[in-house]
């Protein structure tokens, strides 16, 4: 490994995973968001709770904001992790690179909440986005990492085909978990701190609560994508789950869709959460930013 960042990087996650002796989901869940909040405030960006009358929100508002456009923010977590917090300097970054207002959800998790919960939290945020605070749906883009990024192929599946609510404008998936079968040739070869594949197979069997794991809004690889917004697909090239983005972004272009894929050289699953610490993942939200200003 010649990047020095990266060794950094992969070293702080190898020890969190190693070094910790709660292994329960409240124990995984703690350390994930005592990471998140190592990251110190991010100038020029203020939260701001706000009661949508669905889960635990935050408004990250850029001191520069474009008012008409708006991000729904969905983090990541292998549907069993993950928060507001966890995520918080995540979500600043990608709210300041786009000058977007950006609402981040706190959505149920598994297996307290398993398969549709977390994916009816997220449509019922759209909704209240679009119906309450009175957003332009053509003016929303809907942005997550991992599983918060099936969440948000998920939702847009849903609305596409039930409405009666528009489309969103854009989606941005940063190594979106598309496929809980569990079967890609990246999960069984890749050597990736952030998605060992016994982790994720036991998060999607969490999630799916005895589901079909090809049910098309729990893996949205295999549904059909005709029909959907523009969407940026980040991967890390070294990644356990670069397969769900390849064949996602495959699959998309042969339904007419706008579709980019960004493979980052070296690069583990979702390095974007790493940006203060790694030039790569900062790199990567500029391109989020510059994205979703020419979609949205």
């Amino acid at each position: 490994m010649t990047n020095p960042q990266l060794a950094v990087v992969h070293q702080f996650i190898t020890a969190q995973l190693t070094g910790s002796t709660d292994l329960s989901v409240e124990g995984m869940r703690n350390s994930l968001d005592a990471a998140g909040k190592l990251a110190p405030p991010l100038p020029g960006v203020t939260c701001e709770v706000v009661d949508t009358g669905v889960v635990r929100s935050e408004w990250f508002r850029p001191d520069e904001a474009d008012e008409a456009r708006t991000i729904l923010f969905v983090h990541g977590g292998g549907y069993m992790l993950g928060s507001i917090d966890s995520h918080r300097d995540l979500t600043s970054r990608v709210a300041l690179a786009s000058g977007a207002n950006t609402l981040s959800i706190e959505y149920r998790r598994a297996p307290e909440s398993p398969f549709p919960a977390g994916l009816d939290d997220v449509v019922a945020s759209y909704r209240w986005l679009v119906e309450t605070a009175g957003k332009d749906p053509s003016k929303i883009a809907l942005v997550g990492d991992s599983a918060g990024a099936g969440l948000v192929l998920g939702a847009t599946l849903r609305i596409r085909d039930e409405g009666p609510l528009a489309l969103p404008g854009a989606l941005v998936c940063m190594s979106p978990w598309t496929d809980l079968t569990c079967t890609s040739s990246s999960l069984a070869t890749a050597e990736d701190p952030s998605a060992q594949a016994p982790y994720v197979a036991m998060m999607a069997q969490a999630y799916l609560g005895g589901a079909d794991p090809k049910h098309p809004l729990a893996s949205p690889l295999f549904a059909d994508p005709a029909g959907l917004p523009p969407i940026l697909l980040q991967a890390g090239a070294a990644e356990a789950l670069r397969d769900d983005s390849e064949r996602l972004a495959a699959r998309c272009k042969e339904a007419g869709v706008d579709v980019t894929l960004e493979l980052w050289d070296e690069m583990f699953h979702a390095f974007q959460l790493w940006a203060g610490m790694l030039d790569e993942g900062k790199r990567a939200i500029e391109h989020i930013g510059a994205f979703v200003r020419a979609k949205i």
